[in-house]
């Protein structure tokens, strides 16, 4: 804009760029791009500095690690990387064995994390684009990474048989889920196999013998890695950490960017195996750090509102649950035993999903203060430093940790950095958030367009004075407004969260299956319309 709008006056402006014709492949999510601000390029600087990164370790640069850093060498540690089949980014492999000491069980858990901060030097071009981008993006059709593809797809990815340097968490756990030691260490690794989900979970889920045979020498690895995760799960559960298990979209294009296929993207034991895993080594080191007393980032989600879970509590009631709030608190354990009740019922998605929305969100913090959602004391992200900055930040404190160089001055200066990195990044992932959901819903528009005139199944996932909507099995959301309600005034009864007609009493709730008829799609607003099916009938 140049001028605003003035009395007698329109506001006036001129077109800076023009992202291409509107049906051209790509151009609806680059408008999104622009709109969320997202980096595109790389600038020049950062691209000159990665064109030194190496594409492969030499021997002689690792024996050097070994000899002269006393980096630990455990590239004969059987590990795999476990991914969805088209990651290229292997930011983290699995070693899992176990032994009996006294009659008990130990198993020996390692997550190795490739080590980023090892190339992306604090105070460089590369760190200053890393923290200004913050997390990686995953759109529809593309992902805007946070680090050039030469660095997260080549020397940081964990490639199968190549030599790699990494950050490793390597926890004892006893045959009741908990930790009993563990150690924090610089390691050079070799992945020996590149797994996939799918394979993963053919193999301890459905006992597929073509999928055993292809990894015979794997086999009992993954069943080692399934009976720690079911341990380590039962824990999490017996303290009360919050499962939720939300179909995410899977929205599948075509060559020119048109959706051909929305299909809810379930998690399976394989998925779940790697989140355990996960989830252990992020504790277990924020534990750590916070005992040491160092300047650390930690991963909070606060205790939710008192006033909302009220409110929850008071709408679960109409489905015959309870929540039990001693004092105004509602205990995690509250809301996974609501949870583990509406499993598998109708009212299952929408339950769930107003339960996360009445908590809050988590954050970066520099102070402890827990994870409500985890029903965890200590938490942080350790795990993810090619996608996430955080991560990288606290690999950098963990480093300096352990090579004994956090004197005053080190002390002081994070201190001073991490308040800042907390409030940004937390920033960054709000707008990454934002930017996969318009995606998501642009996606949904253009797929449903092709079903206009259509009838569908759905439940009613969200009821206003507007009208109702109501989402289908594919996930995809739409309005029925309260105009296309025939035959009777219908008024919004905000405490059953229902539309009730004044002379019929017939009522739509949250919840309710219902059939309804695609009218519209509108691209721009990104809005679908529904209307009851009844009326056509």
């Amino acid at each position: 804009l140049d001028t605003y709008a003035a009395k007698n006056k329109n506001p006036e402006g001129h077109v800076k760029e023009i992202l291409g014709h509107i049906n051209d492949p790509g151009v609806d999510i680059l408008s999104i791009v622009r709109a969320y601000g997202l980096p595109e390029e790389f600038p020049e600087e950062v691209m000159e500095e990665v064109s030194h990164v190496p594409e492969a370790l030499s021997p002689e640069y690792v024996e050097e690690e070994i000899e002269k850093n006393g980096r630990v060498d455990l590239r004969n540690v059987p590990m795999v990387t476990i991914d969805g089949e088209d990651a290229k980014d292997l930011d983290d492999a699995v070693s899992v064995s176990k032994e009996t000491i006294n009659g008990e069980t130990i198993y020996h858990l390692g997550v190795h994390i490739a080590d980023v901060s090892h190339y992306v030097k604090e105070g460089t071009p590369l760190d200053a684009e890393a923290y200004k981008r913050g997390t990686s993006v995953y759109l529809t059709d593309r992902v805007i990474p946070m680090l050039p593809h030469k660095l997260s797809n080549g020397i940081c990815s964990l490639n199968q048989g190549e030599d790699r340097l990494a950050l490793s968490c390597i926890m004892e756990i006893n045959d009741k889920g908990v930790v009993i030691g563990h150690e924090i260490a610089e390691t050079l690794i070799r992945v020996d196999r590149r797994m996939t989900y799918t394979a993963v979970n053919a193999i301890i889920t459905d006992d597929d013998a073509e999928t055993k045979e292809k990894y015979k020498e794997f086999v009992d690895l993954f069943l080692q890695m399934k009976e720690l995760s079911q341990l380590l799960r039962k824990r999490r559960q017996e303290r009360g950490a919050i499962d939720f298990d939300f179909p995410e979209s899977k929205i599948l294009l075509d060559a020119k960017g048109r959706p051909i296929e929305i299909k809810p993207y379930e998690r399976n034991a394989a998925t779940k195996l790697i989140e355990d895993f996960m989830l252990m080594a992020n504790e277990t080191v924020a534990e750590d750090y916070y005992w040491q007393e160092m300047p650390f980032l930690y991963r909070i989600h606060e205790k939710p509102d008192e006033e909302k879970m009220a409110k929850l509590g008071t709408f679960i009631n109409n489905f015959g649950y309870t929540l039990r709030m001693p004092g105004g608190e509602v205990h995690p354990k509250e809301l996974q035993k609501l949870l583990e009740k509406i499993e598998g019922t109708p009212e299952e998605a929408l339950l769930s999903r107003l339960t996360l929305r009445s908590m809050k969100q988590a954050k970066y913090s520099t102070l402890n203060s827990g994870h409500f959602g985890l029903a965890a004391e200590y938490y942080t992200h350790f795990t993810s430093p090619i996608r996430r900055y955080p991560d990288l930040q606290i690999h950098r404190i963990i480093k300096e940790c352990l090579h004994g160089n956090m004197d005053a001055r080190k002390t002081a200066h994070f201190e001073k950095i991490l308040p800042e990195v907390a409030v940004q990044t937390s920033a960054l992932e709000r707008r990454a958030d934002e930017a996969e959901r318009e995606t998501d819903k642009m996606k949904k528009v253009q797929y449903m367009e092709h079903y206009i005139g259509e009838e569908f199944e759905g439940v009613i996932s969200g009821v206003t004075n507007w009208g109702f909507y109501v989402e289908l099995p594919n996930t995809v959301e739409g309005l029925v407004h309260v105009n296309e309600l025939r035959g009777d005034y219908f008024v919004f009864d905000e405490a059953h969260y229902e539309l009730v007609g004044e002379m019929t009493r017939k009522t739509y709730k949250l919840g309710q299956t219902i059939r309804v008829r695609v009218t519209a799609c509108d691209r721009y607003a990104r809005t679908i319309d529904f209307m009851p099916a009844v009326y056509w009938k």
